[in-house]
Parts: C-alpha cells; structure tokens; sequence
C-alpha cells in the first residue's frame, strides 16, 4: 500500500526549504524501498512550523515540523508513516491549538488538498455552491448574497449582493467579472495562499458571480511579485477549463464563462479598482473619476463586478451552506468569517480566520504570542501601509468595520503588523508618505504632491526645525490630502501619520531624532 506525505508548496514554504525535505523524503524511501507518495499542498498557514508535513492516518492527519531536509533518515527510524514519537512530531494536526481554535470557512482546504487536483477539490466539498448556483435564478443567487451580510473583503466593506444587484440590472452585450488580486498591502498573503492552496474555490467564486450577473468572461489581476501564485492559478484555470467547470457549458449547463489570469506590472495603486482596470484595458494604471462607477461602466466600458479574492472565495460557502448559515457568523453588520494575517515582530506569524469580532490583542497576543524579540508590544498596524497604528491601549479594539472606523482606522485587507517598543512612530509616519509619494499614479495633485510634502515636513519635524509650526502643516495636510485625493491611496495616506500624532506625541518632540544635516528636503 503507498503511504502518502504531505509537504507543502506554498511560496512561504518553500522559502524555508520545502522542496529540498519532500526530495529528502522521496530520496530516504527509494533507499529504504518504500512506496511512498509525496502529494505537495499549500499551507495551512503556520507559518513558524513550516516546513509543517503531514501523515495521512486512521485518525487523522499526523504533524511533524519544522522539518529540515536531513531530518528525512531520523523520521524514517522513528516510524513516522505510523504516527511514530519523533522531537518535530506535533500529533494531529487540526488539534494544533493555534488552528483548532479558528473558524475556517474559506481556508478549511488549505494545506489538505492537492491544489491542482478537482477530484481533491471535489472530494472536500468543492464545487457544492456552483452547482446549486446553477439551479437557481440569476436573481436567486444575488438575494442569496445579498441576505448572507458579505462584504468586500478588500477594505471598503461594500455590500457584495448590491454590487452584483446594480450589474444585474444593468443591461449589456458583454459583461465582465474582475479578480483583483493586486495583494500589495504590507503584512498580507491571504491571497497568494489561496491561489497557491485553493485555487478552484475562486474559480467557483467567480463563475457563481457570473452566473448571478451574466457575464461571460473573467479576468483575475495578480501583483507581479507573485510568480509562483500566477503559474499554480494559470494551471488550475487550465484544469477547470478542461473538465467543463469552464468554457461554453459551465458544470453542463447552458451558461458559458471563462477566467484569464494577468500579472500586473507591480504598481500598488493597481489594487484601486479604477487603475486595475486601466491595467487590463492595457494602458497606464491611472485612477479613473467616478461616477460611472464600474458596476455601470467598468473593462472596456462595460458593467464589471469587481470584488477582492476573498470576497469570491467566500461566496461559494454561502450558496453551499446558505445565507442564514454564513450570518450567524460574525457581529453586527460584519458578517461571516475574515482571514487575519499576522505579521512583523510576532513569534507565531501566520493567517488566523475567525468569525468577525475578536480584538486586536486576541490575535497578536494569543495568537501570535506577542513580540518574537521578546519586548513589550508598543504599536500594531492594522489594515496594510495606509492603515492606523493602535497603541498598546487600544488593543482591545474588536476588529470588525464598524468598531475599527469608530477607532479611526481600518480593516482593509486584514494584515495585522506588530512593533515592539525599539519602534519610532515619526518615522514610520515618515514612510507612509514616502510609500504614497513613490506609488502615487501622480493623476492628482493632493497625492502627488502632498506626499512628498509629507515627507519633508516630517522631516523637519524630527530635525527640532520649528517644530510646532510644522505639526500645525503637517495635519493641514492630511486633511488636504483625505478630502481632496481622486482615491484612497492619497485618501488613506493620512490616517497612518495621524495615529502616529495621536498615539505617539513623544516621538515628534523637539530633540531631533537625526542630525539637521541628515534632512533631505526637496
């Protein structure tokens, strides 16, 4: 009988030699005349166990990890195809704590899986939501979003079912279905793990929001430093295309859609829909005004849905378990699950997915175990680059959208980046800026030039230059920059740098951090 092993090939993985320990394992049991398997996964997202392999078992999935190439002889010795006592043996993986403890909703096939394989994907409950998705009306499927309470899993919140609703209504030769997957945000992988772990359940998520709206054709934009993520996708849409989940006859039926995956060109205001669809029109990725919104006029000026990857990823779980179901998870308005990737100075870095609703310390302290340089926790970002920094105070701050707009920040994308107290605020304030400046698609004047205002204006400021003269400027200019940017990446800009005033006035104070010679301003 073949026993199988499970060895991830997630990007995070494979950068703490993955590859070499499944070819270690393979080479160990050629030598040894053992018919052993080695099926390559994603990542179930513990990222300080990787590389975090799995043996399939009667009672489950056995853990061993980290797990390092030469490990591979001791593992043999020890058994540990049966489950054998070994120092990496971790037990049954889904009884890990870290993981036991999450709700997984749209992760619940990361890491298990083969991810390029649809019998492995059906076999674990894929493919369900499309194919009662096929059974309903157009109008059936975008109530049922519409009652299930999700929104827009990129930062803004939108209602998903009223923006499927307005392309529905919208009458159209051609209509399209947009994945942005533009994952730019510091702090962020939720994506890339899904492409690289789960790439049919956005394939499922789309082709369901096709079937709600009519559209025919799917484009997912990828960032350009995900080449790993691009090619397991670009396979994958190639595997559904083959078995008919794509193409004329979606699942057998009469409705015809097909996915085209891009890679962007590495700018991060392509993750503002507007400049994406720029992008894939292949042009500059410039913001566009708005209204038309995209609903109405989008890809080639035709109504276009555009949503985040997770905001896809999620739909299937609704119209395979239903809306009333999906509601019950999460707190007020903010329903349903959302993955949480914590990073930066945290002993247990990694993706969390919870139900809506838990704070900001349950995920960097019991979660993530505080700070991995062993220091007090002084700031956590939340919400990517242009996201508020909470103090230590804060932390108990629930994250779901309504209390974190109440705090003065943001969700986002999820990313959660730890700070120890070594952190200084002003210049973390300082690099807000300096990221807005160098990723401004320059359209608007607030952005383009505020940003770099931004920059020399903190800089002064940590020079002991007429100090409170330039703080009064400086939030002069983050209201400038809120209330007159043409997107959110000017609009957001601000919100980093004022939290760090609020939050963190010692470290703005009149002794300068740097010598006034260091200043550049120009």
């Amino acid at each position: 009988m073949t026993a199988r092993v499970f060895v991830p090939a997630d990007s995070a993985a494979l950068s703490v030699g993955s590859g070499a320990v499944a070819a270690g394992l393979e080479a160990e049991a050629r030598r040894r005349g053992i018919d052993l398997a080695v099926v390559r996964t994603g990542s179930r997202g513990l990222f300080w166990l990787e590389p975090l392999i799995e043996i399939e078992g009667a009672d489950g999935r056995q853990g061993y990890g980290p797990v390092a190439a030469e490990d591979a002889a001791g593992l043999f010795d020890a058994g540990f195809l049966s489950g054998g006592a070994h120092a990496k043996a971790l037990g049954r993986v889904e009884d890990i704590p870290w993981l036991a403890r999450q709700q997984r909703l749209v992760f619940a096939r990361c890491g298990v899986t083969d991810p390029l394989s649809l019998d492995d994907f059906r076999a674990h409950g894929g493919m369900k939501g499309l194919e009662r998705a096929i059974g309903l009306s157009p109008d059936a499927i975008v109530d049922e979003i519409v009652a299930s309470g999700l929104r827009g899993r990129g930062g803004a919140g939108f209602p998903t079912g009223i923006k499927w609703g307005a392309v529905r209504h919208t009458s159209a030769d051609q209509k399209y279905v947009v994945c942005n997957a533009d994952e730019g945000d510091s702090g962020t992988f939720a994506d890339r793990m899904l492409m690289e772990g789960d790439p049919f359940l956005v394939v499922e998520g789309m082709a369901i929001a096709a079937l709600a709206v009519g559209a025919t054709k799917g484009y997912v934009y990828i960032r350009s430093e995900y080449p790993h993520a691009f090619d397991v996708f670009s396979r994958a849409v190639e595997h559904a295309r083959a078995a008919g989940v794509l193409g004329e006859r979606v699942l057998g039926s009469a409705r015809a859609f097909d996915i085209e995956p891009r890679l962007g060109a590495g700018a991060y205001v392509c993750g503002e829909e507007t400049s994406m669809l720029e992008s894939l029109e292949g042009k500059r990725g410039l913001v566009r005004v708005k209204p038309p919104l995209p609903a109405l006029s989008g890809l080639f000026g035709k109504p276009t849905v555009i949503n985040n990857m997770l905001s896809f990823a999620s739909v299937p779980w609704v119209l395979a378990h239903g809306a009333k179901a999906y509601a019950e998870y999460g707190v007020g308005r903010s329903l349903g699950s959302q993955p949480f990737q914590v990073a930066g100075n945290v002993r247990f870095g990694g993706l969390v997915e919870l139900a809506f609703g838990p704070t900001i310390r349950e995920l960097v302290e019991d979660f993530g175990g505080g700070t991995r340089s062993g220091r007090p926790i002084r700031a956590v970002q939340v919400g990517g680059p242009l996201g508020a920094y909470f103090p230590k105070e804060l932390l108990d701050t629930p994250l779901d959208y309504e209390s974190m707009t109440r705090a003065k920040g943001m969700l986002g994308h999820g990313g959660i980046v730890v700070f120890d107290d070594t952190v200084d605020m002003a210049r973390q304030a300082r690099f807000a800026f300096a990221f807005c400046a160098r990723e401004s698609c320059g359209k608007c004047t607030p952005c383009r030039i505020g940003s770099t205002r931004g920059v020399e204006t903190v800089d002064r400021i940590a020079a002991g230059v007429e100090r409170q003269k330039n703080l009064e400027v400086l939030r002069d200019l983050c209201e400038v920059m809120t209330d007159g940017s043409l997107c959110a990446l000017g609009g957001l800009a601000p919100l980093p740098v004022l939290s760090a005033l609020d939050h963190f006035p010692e470290d703005f104070a009149a002794a300068p951090k740097r010598a006034a010679a260091e200043v550049e301003v120009r």
